[in-house]
């Protein structure tokens, strides 16, 4: 069982009947406890077998169905260049550095590429990771070109060899029109810098929003094609259920989640950990 996931387990339970029998009248009342949608639910529930006692096998393969959409093959790209996006709050610079340990740990050579100068402090919050984790920064001054950055970061990242690059971006600037302007120049600068860059574009959304993130996601998937997302501070809260929407509704695959707030806790997500988890918590 995911222990991180504890809160989530806890609101689960709260709606389980002491016979512990599971009904769908029950089932339902646990997965909104969990925030799942409540369309999503009612349509777990219509998808399962007609008898109103629920068993657990047919639980799960209608669950799973909802995490389907495929991750994206890494090319083989070096240095392979990732853009992490998400509005300011939703731990985007720990998840980069989060990233980054990750990856140094697997053996690779790692590189950020500060490019939110926007945000005051953004870039000095990005070198204090990279100076504690040990690995090169490139950084301009506040309000200098971001594009400009992610050019020069990969330009760098090229001749120094390195495997990954993660470039840092703006969460919000004055309008939608702005920071899509500001995006849009920064992939095209990038394949300027390296031909096919960047090579996956990632968005952070905080967990404990549940489904109130969707619409942050749809913005950014409408300004710049998504390839998948990564969820944060699920541990701290129990509506890890919004994660059968999300994957649902974005259609994008959740590549990683963020256990806590030190630079290993990230997961890879895997669907059939999740899941069964979350039958765990329902059945037993």
């Amino acid at each position: 069982m995911l222990d991180f996931l504890k809160k989530t387990f806890s609101a689960i339970n709260s709606a389980k009947p002491k016979n512990k029998i599971i009904s769908k009248e029950v089932l339902e009342d646990m997965l909104l406890e969990a925030d799942v949608d409540y369309s999503i639910v009612e349509e777990i529930i219509y998808y399962l077998p007609p008898n109103d006692m629920v068993k657990r096998d047919d639980l799960k393969r209608v669950m799973l169905t909802y995490f389907l959409y495929p991750k994206q093959e890494e090319k083989n790209a070096i240095p392979f260049v990732e853009l992490i996006l998400g509005v300011n709050g939703a731990g985007k610079t720990t998840t980069i550095a989060k990233l980054a340990n990750l990856y140094k740990n697997n053996g690779k050579k790692v590189m950020l590429g500060a490019c939110d100068t926007f945000r005051a402090g953004a870039v000095e919050q990005l070198k204090l990771w990279a100076n504690k984790i040990n690995i090169p920064i490139v950084f301009s001054a506040q309000g200098h070109d971001p594009a400009a950055v992610a050019y020069d970061t990969i330009s760098s990242a090229i001749a120094k060899k390195i495997d990954n690059v993660l470039i840092d971006t703006a969460g919000r600037l004055q309008n939608k029109k702005n920071l899509a302007n500001e995006l849009e120049k920064i992939v095209r600068i990038s394949s300027k810098a390296m031909q096919s860059a960047p090579h996956r574009k990632i968005l952070v959304l905080d967990g404990t929003q549940g489904t109130a993130g969707f619409s942050q996601a749809k913005a950014f998937n409408e300004i710049i094609k998504l390839d998948g997302v990564i969820i944060t501070k699920l541990d701290g809260t129990p509506k890890g259920g919004a994660l059968f929407s999300i994957a649902r509704e974005l259609e994008l695959p959740i590549l990683y989640i963020g256990t806590g707030e030190k630079q290993d806790d990230i997961l890879e997500f895997r669907a059939q950990d999740f899941v069964d988890s979350i039958l765990e918590s329902i059945f037993e």
